[in-house]
């Protein structure tokens, strides 16, 4: 039956609506944002002209934490309805003017974070270029506070782009430029505990159980796809370790783990995958398919000549993990077996 006239101007309009509403919804939350980043910078801004006056005082009158403290017990006095001016808040102040002195304090990205994350930064850093690293990457990334401590943690200044690669001759600028800063080298596996003796199946297994603090460790924009991601290809099986798109780079990440040290023939099996991908799964919009290779351990030299002549974008990398050492022998010996320990619950129970 043909809808009436009147059934499609319904729709119509409700089709109207529905993108009236959401651009509504999209501007309302926007203004949200932006109000929440203005009380941000006039919060910072004020908590550093605090700190700055008072340490000008301390400098030139001598005040010391007596004063301090009597000034934190006014200003609660006096505005009894505001928190962050208590007795430890204002000695952060004290040190956060310190370390940014005559400095244009709102144009900093250190104004557009929170004071938690600032205070954290304070604590962790003591160069004005490693806090205004991660005070930037929050901005970009939006961390949390403890996405940021994880950060920190991981020395990601210091991994971030260090992956031995061929982007600058396999991508086109600026996609190069942030594949290159996507990768790091070491990745931090410190929560997989495993043997000292493992294989990559037990590794893959590992990271899978794991998938969100793998997820984290490999930084914002991993999206999952699937683990022996199957490929036919001239009638032969191929099954790819772990498969990932990325949206920021819009391609998908083909990772392959190895439980030893970077071989050469490794480069020439994941060049194979990428291809592969390329033809059979890649969206005509998707850029190229990029691959990471996570090795146990990997020698510069080696690494670069493997991928010196190799046309596809390719990542090495090496990642570190909690380890079990094996038993001394004496102590082995020593343990009860399975079957007596299986034994002694059969005799409790009886």
């Amino acid at each position: 039956m043909n809808r009436t006239i009147s059934e499609q101007n319904k729709e119509i309009i409700s089709k109207e609506y529905k993108a009236l509403f959401q651009d509504i919804k999209n501007r309302i939350l926007s203004s949200q944002l932006k109000a929440a980043i203005t009380v941000n910078i006039e919060m910072i801004t004020l908590y550093w002209e605090i700190g700055s006056k008072v340490y000008l005082k301390q400098k030139s009158d001598g005040w010391g934490f007596k004063t301090i403290e009597k000034l934190a017990k006014d200003l609660k006095s006096a505005f009894p309805n505001m928190k962050g001016f208590s007795f430890r808040n204002l000695k952060y102040m004290v040190y956060f003017a310190k370390a940014y002195p005559d400095f244009k304090i709102r144009q900093q990205p250190v104004a557009q974070i929170p004071w938690g994350h600032n205070i954290l930064l304070l604590q962790k850093f003591e160069t004005i270029e490693d806090r205004l690293w991660y005070a930037n990457k929050t901005i970009e990334n939006g961390w949390s506070r403890n996405s940021l401590l994880h950060w920190v943690d991981s020395n990601l200044h210091k991994c971030e782009g260090k992956a031995i690669n061929n982007f600058q001759n396999t991508l086109i600028s600026p996609q190069s430029d942030l594949a290159n800063q996507t990768l790091k080298d070491p990745y931090l596996f410190d929560f997989l505990t495993l043997r000292d003796e493992y294989d990559e199946q037990e590794l893959e297994s590992g990271l899978l159980d794991h998938i969100q603090k793998f997820l984290l460790e490999l930084g914002a924009g991993f999206s999952f796809v699937g683990r022996q991601v199957h490929l036919e290809v001239g009638n032969q099986d191929f099954y790819i370790d772990l498969l990932f798109y990325h949206y920021k780079l819009r391609c998908f990440i083909v990772v392959e783990l190895k439980a030893t040290d970077f071989k050469p023939e490794f480069a020439g099996k994941i060049n194979f995958y990428l291809s592969a991908v390329d033809d059979m799964m890649k969206h005509k919009d998707d850029k190229p398919t990029i691959g990471l290779l996570l090795c146990k351990g990997k020698n510069k030299v080696v690494a670069e000549y493997a991928l010196r002549d190799i046309n596809k974008p390719i990542g090495i990398s090496q990642y570190e993990t909690a380890i079990i050492e094996s038993l001394p022998d004496e102590l082995k010996k020593s343990l009860p077996s399975i079957e007596e320990i299986e034994q002694e619950l059969e005799d409790k129970k009886i």
